[in-house]
């Protein structure tokens, strides 16, 4: 049988997620192997180095830099508090006295007697990483993180805003040809993940930020909403750290895409879990979906295969087109066919013949398609 390789969208009913969760600089962890964890159980923590104020001290008394060390009040490594006085001038008259005080709270971080400049560090931001899922510790990043596992349920999307949130999955529509609508969403669905079915109205994502709403699952977003949302273009880099109060996941596109049944059905089957999601995406080089975890509860994964474990497509898989005329469309390999052919675009690439849901059956670029894992 015919053989490739194509990107995979993760759409699984039952796998094993496991998750690498890391400090941004060395600090402490807080767990070890095999305990259990919830996903907001702190795993480490570390302070983060804050930004440093300069302060020209040898212009302010009018002394040389040789003689900042004379007229310091503070030495290096000492605390100082905002307004307090940090140098001073030692005049004959006592009217003619000029102190420094410091712009910030913070600790004196150096003093050069080669610039006169003072630099002061303002107080260290405390991280704390928190597990994100439900699940067990499996190995331990010594001074960094650790890893997570867990058997769950797992669904990835095409694309997504906002960071990682928790929250009970509750589908608010009946079809994955419902859209989301403003109407749907009432004061009881603050802290949920609402799961709809096919466009995302603007209307009710801003609802939903109004309500503190965790998050929003839907098939689609009109695109030309979220500089509206943001308050800028977003251009090709990663999204995720975006300051909104609502993590959207798209699971087709940009439009009125009805959700796919499969991935519908499986989150509606899913109602009243708990579940963990992320918007982080890129579309490049490392490519990282937006994703839906929930955790299915077991002490032991059993025979369950781990996410991600490979990316082959063979006739008779099922996929998503990912470019037009037939974006988003689902359908099934009909025919791998090995040789090059000419497209529009007057290259010479590898094709597919998928059949579509409605019997039709089209001919793709296989850089067109991805593959639908479950």
């Amino acid at each position: 049988m015919a053989h490739a390789y194509t990107p995979g969208l993760q759409v699984m009913a039952e796998t094993v997620v496991s998750k690498t969760r890391q400090l941004p600089i060395k600090g402490e962890v807080l767990v070890k192997v095999g305990d259990a964890c919830r996903s907001d159980t702190v795993i480490a923590r570390t302070d983060l180095p804050s930004d440093v104020v300069s302060v020209n001290v040898v212009n302010i008394l009018g002394i040389t830099p040789g003689e900042i060390h004379e007229f310091m009040l503070k030495k290096e490594g000492e605390p100082v508090e905002e307004g307090e006085a940090i140098a001073e001038n030692k005049p004959i008259i006592k009217w003619f006295k000029t102190r420094v005080t410091s712009p910030i709270k913070g600790t004196v971080e150096s003093v050069s007697n080669i610039t006169g400049q003072v630099l002061l560090r303002k107080p260290p931001r405390h991280i704390q990483l928190e597990a994100y899922i439900d699940g067990r510790v499996t190995e331990v990043l010594e001074g960094s993180g650790a890893v997570i596992e867990t058997p769950a349920t797992f669904v990835q999307g095409i694309f997504g805003i906002g960071g990682e949130r928790t929250g009970e999955l509750v589908p608010v529509v009946d079809s994955p040809e419902a859209p989301l609508t403003a109407d749907l969403l009432r004061a009881e669905h603050a802290g949920k993940i609402l799961v709809g079915g096919a466009l995302v109205e603007w209307s009710a994502l801003q609802k939903a930020m109004e309500l503190g709403v965790a998050g929003l699952i839907g098939g689609g977003f009109h695109s030309r909403h979220i500089k509206e949302w943001l308050g800028y273009e977003l251009g090709v880099a990663i999204t995720g750290d975006e300051e909104v109060g609502t993590t959207l996941i798209l699971t087709e596109g940009f439009g009125e895409i009805a959700m796919a049944r499969r991935t519908f059905d499986l989150l509606k089957s899913c109602e009243g879990k708990k579940a963990s999601i992320s918007g982080r995406t890129q579309i490049r080089a490392g490519v990282m979906r937006p994703e839906v975890i929930i955790p299915l509860g077991k002490e032991a994964a059993g025979g369950l295969a781990a996410q991600g474990t490979g990316s082959g497509v063979r006739e008779g898989d099922e996929v998503r087109i990912i470019r037009e005329p037939y974006f988003g469309r689902l359908g099934r390999i009909k025919r791998l066919q090995p040789q090059l052919t000419l497209i529009e675009t007057e290259a010479k690439v590898r094709v597919m013949d998928v059949e579509l849901a409605d019997g039709e059956v089209v001919t793709v670029p296989r850089a067109n398609v991805e593959l639908i894992e479950a």
